[in-house]
């Protein structure tokens, strides 16, 4: 417990900070632990939201713990504070808590959300900017259009139509920086005064981003095609948000059927709307790409969102929306005075980079990337007894690997951490925790690992799941 005093001189989220700091600094609070999400520790201590987060971003700044994006905070490792404070009050004593802080040092990550940029096409990309910036362009540093630039736009919508069989116009698409901007410029075009059935287990960030915009969550059951419609017709919800073409974190693909019966769902209510989060949708190993569900719908209720965080890198915080015709009128009168979140400048590097072709080639270069890296890790995935099934395959950048233990997913990745290997629990992605399956799984990410450290941590994982 935190002990908080509303008299004190400091700000409560400096107590809060100071509290955490020092446990960190003590070793109470050990490197790789989990910090509490900021929702439930504002509620348990019964202090607003955003002085929690303005404790842990102090945090975060000074090194003391890391955000980890989908996953929340974790503790950082502070060995070297810690040997600065060694030296000067226990010199000698404290070194096997140094080799324990070292022990827990993850090596080998696999992370469903890294990305191979060993094979970025930096060349190209160098290319392109230098190519912009050999003119004296004093138009690239001006504000821009609020929803992004034209020219972009319209590149966005060739690629689309291409590559997703999205059918829009460019005056449909805004760009955002990040898809956590997006949803909350969505909330405004469509009021926060809705409820939301998500797919559970789910893609973490979208689920709270909902709910700090004041909507109402539900949590729906998938089946072997997807969210459930029986359930979903119960919930009373107007917006489904869904990922149809390779669900995270299952990898669902979702028929036709499947898609028709949303779209009839969506089609039954004027309020009613279906958000498709394309999520991976370039990266797929085996049959045809899967199109989207904008493409099939004949009564503008879908809004498409995408991101370009995977297909060239997570630092390119750009992504999209294609808004149904009868909401960009609704946009321009609500949101229409907003100033653009991307850089223009960063907008015409990537605009550039598609037209020029080298996005294409950069894609095609990255599946055969990742399709080496999947093949090897189901190769691997094949030798160990102790994974009973394996989901979400032949698309994406992870799979999701059932175990056969007693220990809970969360004591396993535990385990992991402890040898420096960082898996990832389903139980963290599934909104309604008591229905997580009785045997434990774990999401194994590959897209930025070589097959040598593929190899390497099933090695280790090894040594605690043939025991364990």
């Amino acid at each position: 417990m935190i002990p908080l005093s509303h008299d004190e001189k400091n700000p409560l989220y400096q107590q809060i900070y100071d509290h955490i700091r020092i446990e960190i600094m003590d070793g109470k609070i050990p490197q790789g632990e989990k910090l509490p999400s900021t929702r439930f520790l504002s509620s348990h201590l019964q202090v607003s939201r955003s002085t929690v987060e303005l404790a842990y971003e102090q945090l975060v700044s000074e090194g003391y713990i890391e955000a980890q994006p989908y996953r929340g905070y974790y503790v950082s490792d502070v060995s070297d504070l810690l040997d600065l404070k060694e030296n000067s009050q226990q010199p000698k004593e404290e070194e096997p808590k140094r080799a324990k802080n070292r022990m827990l040092e993850t090596h080998i990550d696999f992370s469903p959300f890294a990305v191979d940029l060993e094979h970025f096409a930096f060349n190209a990309w160098r290319k392109v900017n230098k190519n912009l910036l050999s003119t004296d362009n004093a138009d690239l540093l001006t504000a821009g259009d609020g929803a992004g630039e034209p020219e972009f736009r319209e590149e966005i919508c060739n690629y689309l139509y291409q590559s997703r069989g999205v059918i829009c116009e460019p005056s449909q698409i805004i760009v955002g920086a990040g898809n956590e901007y997006l949803l909350m410029l969505l909330s405004q075009i469509l009021g926060a005064d809705r409820r939301v059935a998500m797919e559970s287990p789910t893609y973490v960030q979208a689920y709270e981003t909902f709910l700090n915009l004041g909507y109402q969550v539900c949590a729906v059951e998938m089946d072997a095609q997807g969210i459930s419609m029986e359930q979903l017709r119960s919930e009373q919800a107007d917006i489904a948000y869904v990922m149809p073409s390779h669900q995270f974190p299952m990898g669902t693909v979702m028929p036709m059927k499947r898609r028709m019966e949303l779209l009839k769902w969506a089609a039954e209510d004027e309020n009613r709307y279906l958000i498709e989060d394309d999520h991976d949708s370039e990266f797929r190993y085996k049959g045809k790409p899967i199109p989207s569900l904008q493409g099939s719908d004949q009564n503008e209720k879908v809004i498409y969102l995408g991101t370009f965080s995977k297909s060239i890198a997570p630092a390119v915080r750009v992504s999209y929306l294609v808004l149904p015709k009868k909401l960009v009128k609704v946009y321009t009168e609500k949101c229409g005075f907003y100033a653009s979140t991307v850089p223009k400048i960063q907008q015409m590097t990537i605009c550039n980079f598609m037209k020029e072709g080298y996005f294409e080639r950069h894609l095609n270069r990255m599946r055969s990337s990742y399709k080496k890296k999947h093949d090897f890790l189901m190769d691997e995935i094949k030798k160990r007894k102790w994974i009973r099934k394996v989901y979400g395959d032949n698309a994406g950048l992870h799979v999701i690997a059932e175990i056969e233990s007693h220990f809970s997913d969360e004591e396993l990745t535990k385990l992991a951490q402890g040898i420096g290997i960082r898996i990832y629990p389903i139980s963290e992605y599934y909104i309604d925790k008591n229905k997580v399956p009785e045997y434990p799984a774990i999401l194994l990410g590959y897209g930025g690992l070589t097959e040598k450290e593929i190899e390497q941590g099933f090695r280790e994982l090894d040594k605690i799941m043939l025991f364990f």
